[in-house]
């Protein structure tokens, strides 16, 4: 896997409507460390223009999802376990709680693909079932782009 990547995230609330996925794809910045692949990009808002710095970590059994910008939150994905964290807002923050139902991960020399199920609550209040897809592919790729 090179330095320069391709991230495309992709995800799906049963609840709201499971027709319709929100995706990001841009370009970041890969490395490898400790066991651990670790993905950082770049987001800025439609609304504000605020830069949001995102990192995520994958690991054998565990998702980091980290969010530092105008909207802050570091969410912990590991199969079988709710993890509660703050989701930081300009108008305060919100309690999240996040139950992992499942995370398949598939990936070889140019390709890092990631799939975690999971149930979100807010404040103690179950919101919707989710899914989210993280892809990763190689600048090396000869399938690289941005369409």
């Amino acid at each position: 896997m090179t330095k320069d990547v391709i991230v495309s995230i992709s995800g799906l609330q049963m609840d709201v409507d499971a027709q319709t996925p929100l995706e990001v794809i841009t370009m970041g910045n890969y490395y490898f460390k400790n066991g651990k692949h670790y993905i950082m990009f770049d987001e800025t808002s439609g609304e504000s223009g605020e830069q949001t710095k995102n990192t995520i970590k994958i690991a054998d059994n565990r998702v980091d999802v980290i969010k530092k910008g105008e909207n802050s939150v570091h969410m912990v994905f590991e199969p079988d376990t709710k993890n509660m964290t703050f989701y930081q807002t300009p108008f305060g923050n919100l309690l999240v709680g996040i139950n992992t139902l499942g995370i398949s991960r598939k990936e070889d020399d140019l390709n890092i693909n990631t799939k975690i199920d999971y149930a979100l609550e807010v404040n103690y209040s179950h919101m919707s079932d989710c899914s989210i897809e993280i892809k990763v592919k190689s600048k090396e790729d000869k399938d690289f782009s941005l369409h």
